[in-house]
């Protein structure tokens, strides 16, 4: 039985696209939602009505393969599809869609013949402006299919707005069964650019490391079949993370951080992982 949850994912005909379908397809399922396939139809100014017309029966027809994939991913678990061909830019249609879904998913690049990588620009606009998490699917294997095993993993910079992903990463792996590792990560060339802050390393980790355990209280308690480790790093958070990223099932970030003593600039850092992660990257807003 369906929920009137939705999970959308934006598609363009290429083989990225396909690989954030089979994702999405599998996620939707796990939860009893409703899937939406969205492909964004906007034919060049140049174009006849005929040609125009065609253009959007290509479109049609990549939606329409779209369904088929989604059905055809999923072994067991119930959901609803539906698939629309929509009038319009691509940003501009998938931030609408993000407006009433729970996550947008995307493809790491485009390959479609009619935008030649927009769904990539796509991805870095939501992630800084979309209303709800996108996770932009990528892989590590040759094919560039993604991990289906592995840890959750949630980037942790001890702001309040970073506890949006903390909720989602307590979610992912309590859905999956997989054990969370929360990072905290912590620079010294932040912090040593600051007037006035003691060199006192040592001082400072344990600081950075009641930052952490502030950001997961009552977490842990809401969600006690969670196995949580905690990571405490000096060193930049992007690193961290992509080193992480493979072994992980997913990671989850902020679209921005508090910066500051923490160095966890997530704005950078989101953006960096979306392009390089070897697993899915969630971004939350």
């Amino acid at each position: 039985m369906t929920g009137s949850h939705t999970i959308v994912v934006g598609i363009d005909g290429s083989e990225s696209a396909n690989r954030a379908v089979v994702w999405a397809a599998q996620a939707a399922a796990s939860r009893g939602w409703t899937l939406r396939i969205v492909i964004a139809v906007d034919p060049p100014h140049h174009l006849s009505d005929e040609d125009r017309i065609e253009f959007r029966a290509v479109a049609e027809a990549r939606v329409a393969a779209a369904e088929i994939l989604a059905a055809e991913s999923v072994d067991q678990g119930q959901f609803d599809v539906v698939v629309e061909a929509a009038d319009g830019k691509v940003v501009e249609v998938l931030m609408a869609e993000s407006a009433g879904s729970e996550s947008i998913v995307l493809g790491a690049s485009g390959l479609g013949e009619s935008d030649s990588g927009v769904i990539g620009s796509a991805a870095v606009a939501l992630s800084a402006h979309g209303s709800s998490p996108v996770v932009v699917v990528r892989g590590r294997s040759i094919d560039g299919l993604p991990p289906t095993y592995g840890p959750v993993v949630v980037g942790i910079d001890g702001s309040a707005q970073g506890q949006s992903a903390v909720a989602a990463a307590f979610d992912e792996a309590a859905q999956r069964n997989s054990p969370l590792i929360a990072v905290h990560v912590w620079s010294d060339v932040s912090l040593a650019q600051v007037s006035g802050v003691p060199r006192d390393w040592e001082s400072i980790a344990v600081s950075e490391e009641a930052v952490l355990a502030e950001s997961l209280a009552g977490w842990q308690e809401k969600y006690p079949d969670v196995e949580v480790r905690r990571i405490v790093a000096q060193d930049r958070p992007v690193r961290v993370l992509s080193q992480l990223s493979e072994q992980a099932s997913l990671i989850v970030v902020g679209n921005r951080g508090r910066g500051g003593f923490t160095g966890m600039l997530l704005g950078s850092t989101s953006y960096a992982l979306i392009h390089t992660a070897d697993c899915p990257v969630m971004v939350v807003r």
